[in-house]
């Protein structure tokens, strides 16, 4: 087959660009996405407890938090992060700025996962439990959590595999992660249509991955479910 100069020239930037793309989602995508998914897990799971909590003041604080976080753009409050904050005296290093971002915004949508997956519990779970004579804390910790951790896996891994595609914002704020890589290389090369596509299929290689990963959690799950 022959290829004209232009088109070898396409092929040869995509195979000297596809290693170094791969590396940077390794090293700075994946990492990101874990890190701020499990510290913002922990985050909405102490944001749904205060939502449904009888303190006015702990769901009133946990409402406004996820109000504000669900009702701007996930990139407007990284810029604020970021960019922002060093007007008032603190400047963070881009990772943890992303990080910090990416925690807070899945602190809040799943929160609100966590605590509908909470609430679907029937009340007698809980009556059960205290008739066996737990606590509040030992009927959710024992009871409660185990059941709708169970219902919450499929939407938290959802947002999960949303999570890696959104690092693609951190490039915004400097973190040298793939998408960042990506526009250097375009920068250099000046063919942004094949670069990004080449980044994109990289993206889709990620997603399958964990979709299929997935796939895999629901099916061992749902062996345990009573039908």
């Amino acid at each position: 087959m022959n290829f004209d100069h232009n088109t070898l020239r396409i092929l040869n930037i995509l195979k000297d660009s596809f290693f170094p793309l791969l590396k940077a989602g390794l090293e700075y995508t994946v990492p990101l996405a874990v890190i701020s998914f499990i510290l913002g897990l922990a985050l909405a799971l102490v944001t749904a407890l205060a939502r449904i909590s009888n303190m006015k003041l702990l769901s009133f604080i946990a409402r406004v938090y996820v109000s504000i976080i669900r009702g701007t753009p996930l990139l407007v409050q990284l810029f604020i992060i970021f960019y922002g904050l060093p007007d008032i005296g603190v400047t963070l290093q881009p990772l943890t700025a992303g990080i910090i971002g990416f925690t807070l915004s899945v602190g809040a949508y799943n929160s609100e996962v966590i605590r509908a997956a909470i609430l679907s519990i029937p009340k007698g779970q809980w009556e059960a439990a205290y008739s066996i004579g737990m606590n509040y804390n030992q009927a959710l910790r024992r009871v409660i959590l185990p059941q709708a951790a169970r219902v919450s896996v499929p939407p938290l891994a959802n947002s999960f595999i949303g999570l890696v595609k959104d690092t693609s914002l951190a490039a915004t704020i400097t973190v040298t992660e793939m998408f960042q890589v990506a526009q250097v290389i375009t920068a250099r090369t000046y063919e942004p249509l094949w670069l990004y596509i080449e980044a994109a299929v990289i993206y889709f290689m990620f997603s399958s991955v964990l979709t299929a990963f997935q796939n895999r959690i629901e099916k061992k799950l749902s062996m345990y479910v009573t039908r």
